[in-house]
């Protein structure tokens, strides 16, 4: 597995960056086109929904291991 790498995104308007691993990154890419939707939304969406005492690059993570988990 790769090191973390910094990636700029856009949420509600501001420039934020999160530090993903190139596996992670891809996954989420890749369920970002799977779903149809911008990058920026979906990590707007998992923004909304995340707890605040997890970091976004967590949420996300934990977001793509739910997602392929559910597709076992």
């Amino acid at each position: 597995m790769s090191r973390p790498v910094k990636r700029s995104l856009t949420l509600k308007g501001h420039r934020t960056s999160v530090s993903l691993e190139d596996e992670f990154w891809s996954a989420f890419r890749e369920i970002a086109d799977e779903k149809d939707m911008p990058i920026n939304a979906l990590a707007a969406e998992i923004d909304a929904s995340r707890d605040l005492d997890a970091g976004l690059a967590s949420a996300i993570r934990l977001y793509v291991l739910q997602h392929y988990k559910s597709e076992t």
